[in-house]
């Protein structure tokens, strides 16, 4: 509890910076800090002092499971909150289901869990970044020749292949991986490249949780329905973790907190990004395939979040690690969610119609006006 409450304190100094660093570019910066310098020494630094192992190869391919599940269950799901319109719930259904880890993930592994599960970690992630990167970038444009009933005019899988690899997190794991395959550690570098390595690594934690107190920023109007789908999301995803651990209850302590934490990542940057190009293209165009505004606001939301959700799975670790005390909280949390939409979508068919306040009133305007009568008859 004193290690979360610390780093809670560092969120609060972020949230009251906001005011000295508030513009969008300055925020990029600090962003572009983490993402091609801290944590890329963090991520090489805990690669390195991994032995290397070919079963360590399922843990990409199970966090493609996970971004596959939370992508057929939302689209699923999806019909039941019958308020969302279609641009909206194509925006969901890009985010929903990715996952930010560096982000949200990666400094509490960290500091909770020590550098040898922030490498598992890692590992885990590149599993995710192929679904964000690709399929995700596939499914954006598909829905977007789809609507739009436009030709593709130059390849950009090519351009997306080319992203992915040149990211710098993902140099760094190929890198990392490379060296240790020739049997190369972070001791038999030279001392100088090693410090350099670990001094850059070792702003990570905290540049991050000020950077979660810099970027909090929340619609109020959406606010309510952002919390309910987060919420349903993450109860999602902490019965699909205690699902692991039920059937290889042979894992350690620390590999099942990995197990937990990883899908209650926050919503990634990546989709975004997809949908942000799609935007572009429809400029011209009276169609609107996703909903930018409403994007903005489910990130802003889910990074605090997971935050949150993340600092009470380390802070309560006797309960959560149970596989049936996880399997229940995840029920109850999605089945608390999903109370409202199926009366919704109840309401709105003939189950619960006969007891809506809005039935009554017309049957009695019905047997007052039987020209009001005829008339809603011929209402489809």
């Amino acid at each position: 509890m004193e290690k979360t409450l610390g780093l809670l304190v560092m969120i609060g100094i972020g949230l009251l910076l906001q005011r000295k660093i508030s513009s969008a570019d300055q925020l990029k910066g600090i962003k572009v800090l983490i993402l091609c310098v801290a944590l890329p020494a963090t991520i090489f630094v805990a690669l390195l002092k991994v032995h290397l192992k070919s079963e360590l190869l399922i843990l990409p391919l199970l966090a493609l499971l996970v971004n596959g599940i939370l992508l057929a269950s939302y689209s699923v799901c999806s019909k039941l909150f019958p308020s969302l319109n279609r641009s909206r719930q194509r925006t969901l259904l890009m985010l929903l289901p990715s996952l930010a880890p560096g982000l949200s993930c990666f400094p509490f592994i960290s500091e909770y869990l020590g550098e040898g599960s922030l490498a598992f970690a890692a590992l885990a992630d590149v599993g995710n970044k192929f679904f964000v990167l690709l399929i995700l970038y596939l499914l954006a444009m598909r829905w977007y020749y789809q609507f739009n009933k436009k030709t593709a005019k130059q390849n950009r899988i090519k351009q997306l292949v080319i992203t992915m690899v040149s990211e710098p997190i993902n140099l760094v794991i190929l890198a990392a991986l490379g060296l240790l395959i020739f049997g190369i550690n972070l001791y038999s570098l030279p001392e100088t490249i090693s410090g350099v390595i670990l001094r850059l690594s070792g702003i990570m934690a905290p540049l991050i949780l000020l950077f979660i107190g810099l970027a909090v920023k929340i619609n109020r109007k959406d606010f309510g329905l952002i919390i309910n789908l987060l919420s349903w999301r993450a109860g999602l995803a902490l019965m699909l973790s205690a699902t692991i651990l039920y059937l290889a209850p042979q894992l350690n302590s620390t590999a099942a907190l990995l197990v937990i934490v990883f899908p209650q990542s926050a919503c990634s940057f990546w989709p975004f990004a997809h949908m942000s190009t799609v935007n572009k293209l429809e400029k011209e165009g009276d169609t609107s395939t996703f909903d930018m505004n409403f994007a903005l606001s489910v990130l802003a939301c889910s990074l605090p979040f997971s935050t949150m959700i993340i600092l009470s799975v380390f802070s309560f670790q006797s309960v959560i690690l149970d596989p049936f005390y996880a399997l229940g909280i995840g029920a109850v949390l999605l089945t608390i969610t999903m109370i409202r939409p199926v009366i919704t979508v109840l309401k709105s068919t003939s189950i619960l119609r006969p007891w809506s306040k809005e039935s009554n009133q017309s049957e009695n305007v019905k047997k007052e006006n039987p020209v009001v009568e005829n008339a809603l008859a011929e209402v489809p």
